[in-house]
């Protein structure tokens, strides 16, 4: 049994909430993952904001799939109690909009410096947020990020297998993997298959140049990494995160026509008889 939820970044297609969800009916879509309308990110949006989402999705008949937080993307030098601080809002953001999922990150190492001499303080930051979480009954997503300490699949399963609880999971992004040199199924799938809650679909090639492609057309080995999920009986959200922008820019957006471009991609792929 594979049974998945199409859902993406609305704010890839446009900032004006109306646009994101109108591309994304079109394509038969009722999920948004919520990271950014009219220019604002999670942590600037006012109880207003808040509030005139919330009624543009009823209006829509879109609900929340995951709230794409910006938590664990500062220096792991960064002060803390202040990031906490933000994690509550978000958290009570996630309540709003009845929604268990947060997307998170694991922080910054100093550039230059081994990620290994930062694990500690990582692993103490994880836990505490994992413990609110737990509290809150919510589930945090840890996506691998280029440049974090969980950058590479061996760091992710690390902090996973560390905090091991069920209110840390684990979001599978197929081309950041492939930005960090590694094969997203071959290398990194078996080491995290069974923390794999939530996965991003955006593509990329191995190349010298960074090249996004849409879901197939690059190196994220993407249709394995499904065939995978499926045979594991995988029931989540599969996350449109093309970043189709600008042919080898890794910028967070793609505008209506390469998200739908993207859509099709992925469709395609699913469309095929794997058994």
């Amino acid at each position: 049994m594979f049974k998945y939820e199409l859902t993406g970044f609305g704010d890839e297609i446009s900032p004006h909430l109306n646009e994101q969800l109108e591309v994304m009916a079109e394509e038969g879509m009722r999920f948004l993952e919520l990271r950014g309308v009219e220019g604002k990110g999670i942590l600037d949006f006012t109880d207003q904001d808040l509030s005139a989402i919330k009624k543009g999705l009823e209006n829509k008949r879109f609900k929340i799939s995951a709230i794409g937080s910006p938590i664990g993307k500062i220096g792991i030098k960064d002060d803390f109690e202040k990031h906490l601080k933000d994690f509550e809002r978000v958290i009570k953001i996630a309540h709003y909009f009845d929604t268990r999922y947060i997307r998170i990150f694991s922080y910054y190492p100093p550039k230059g410096e081994d990620p290994a001499k930062y694990r500690d303080e990582v692993m103490e930051r994880m836990k505490k947020k994992t413990d609110i979480a737990k509290r809150e009954g919510v589930i945090l997503l840890n996506e691998n990020e280029v440049g974090l300490f969980g950058n590479i699949a061996s760091r992710c399963r690390d902090i996973l297998e560390t905090i091991n609880s069920p209110h840390l999971r684990f979001t599978f992004d197929p081309a950041n993997f492939v930005v960090e040199n590694e094969k997203p199924y071959t290398d990194c799938y078996p080491l995290l298959e069974k923390y794999i809650e939530y996965v991003h679909i955006k593509d990329a090639k191995f190349a010298k140049e960074m090249t996004i492609t849409p879901a197939g057309n690059g190196d994220g080995q993407i249709e394995e990494v499904l065939k995978g999920l499926k045979k594991r009986g995988y029931a989540g959200f599969l996350s449109l995160e093309p970043h189709l922008s600008k042919a080898g820019q890794f910028g967070g957006f793609s505008g209506p026509d390469n998200f739908r471009l993207a859509v099709k991609a992925l469709k395609k792929i699913l469309s095929k008889n794997w058994d």
